[in-house]
């Protein structure tokens, strides 16, 4: 009888941590190759279709450094609550809270401010926004020990159900014509763009910024130790004092309010007015789950994974249009790319034996 057992790996290595990642890679694209073989495409000519779509043009670098904004955002403040091993799966909910807050204010005060005052204000709103959503399963599960995963994912839910009854209810605006969606951000409201693209350039400072601060403070304050020794050694934390409802609740509050930014340059960087869930976020609040793995938890590299996924994005659209490939081709590559970063991140912490008895 063979049995296998575990053994915690100790010797981990940035240059092993590296090429784990560009294996974990190579084997998902391998399933993915079989995918696209399956469904009658040459895998070899998708895939470069896939980076050809979003690197091999000047308008589909546009349109990825556009798509990267969100994820860079999101993706950097998961790494924070996924390294306190806080499983925050609502990123997308707390995107759409902060889309929600920036609306309001951007509809109420938007015509009596400059736009000096009215932007920041409304980034403020979009961050107290998605920080308000984090907060709520922060302490839920510190106080009534609810699993987080379950919370945060249900709240995706709640969140959407109460924006769509905004847009089709009280917020519902002339300028739509009887379709459901509030009326368009006042002018002073509305982030400046880069001419000839879609890239609201306020928003993709903040994220690059972001990330950047985000990375100092997770490797170079008290607040980043006392993160790191919560999700690594939780009883090293309670015997050192370490106040896990106060940290849970200041990481969930960064992780929500980064998504919080994210639902902000959406709302007034690309669509102007607030929509459907569906049409706020692509998917971002999900997809950015797999930009923060790619980035080992390190805020800094988020900045690139982002970039990288955001091809991916807008590569997929390319091929659905030139191969006839089904929407759904997107999540399927995303969650083959997931399922084998996981899968790599273990085998990097964990060696396997096998003996026989």
């Amino acid at each position: 009888m063979i049995k296998i057992k575990t053994t915690d790996r100790y010797n981990i290595t940035p240059l092993r941590s590296f090429m784990t990642n560009i294996l974990s890679l190579a084997a998902a694209l391998v399933v993915i190759s079989i995918l696209f073989l399956i469904s009658g495409v040459n895998p070899i000519f998708a895939i470069s279709e896939i980076f050809s779509g979003s690197f091999g043009s000047f308008y589909g670098i546009k349109e990825t450094l556009t798509k990267a904004i969100p994820l860079i955002l999101i993706g950097a403040g998961l790494t924070l609550a996924f390294r306190a091993k806080f499983w925050n799966i609502g990123a997308e909910g707390q995107l759409l809270m902060g889309a929600i807050f920036a609306t309001w204010t951007g509809l109420n005060f938007g015509e009596s401010l400059p736009p000096y005052i009215i932007v920041p204000l409304i980034f403020l709103a979009g961050f107290t926004g998605g920080a308000f959503w984090g907060i709520i399963p922060a302490i839920l599960k510190i106080k009534f020990s609810i699993n987080e995963v379950i919370s945060t994912l249900m709240l995706n839910y709640i969140c959407a159900e109460i924006l769509t009854m905004l847009i089709v209810g009280p917020w519902k605006g002339k300028e739509r014509f009887g379709f459901p969606g509030t009326n368009n951000l006042p002018d002073s409201a509305i982030l400046g763009i880069i001419p000839g693209s879609r890239i609201h350039y306020a928003t993709l400072i903040l994220s690059i910024l972001c990330a950047i601060v985000l990375c100092v403070v997770v490797y170079k304050t008290r607040f980043g130790y006392e993160t790191r020794v919560v999700g690594e050694n939780p009883h090293a934390g309670k015997y050192a004092g370490i106040n896990f409802l106060k940290t849970s609740i200041i990481i969930m509050a960064v992780s929500g309010g980064f998504a919080g930014l994210a639902g902000v340059g959406e709302i007034a960087g690309i669509h102007h007015y607030l929509g459907y869930p569906a049409s706020v976020s692509s998917g971002y609040g999900f997809t950015a789950i797999i930009v923060a793995w790619l980035a080992k938890l390190n805020p800094l590299y988020a900045v690139i994974s982002g970039i990288f996924f955001a091809g991916i994005l807008v590569g997929g659209d390319a091929i659905q249009i030139s191969l006839g490939l089904p929407a759904a081709t997107v999540q399927i590559v995303n969650g083959t790319l997931l399922i084998f970063l996981i899968m790599g991140d273990y085998f990097l912490k964990n060696k396997i034996r096998f003996e026989m008895q």
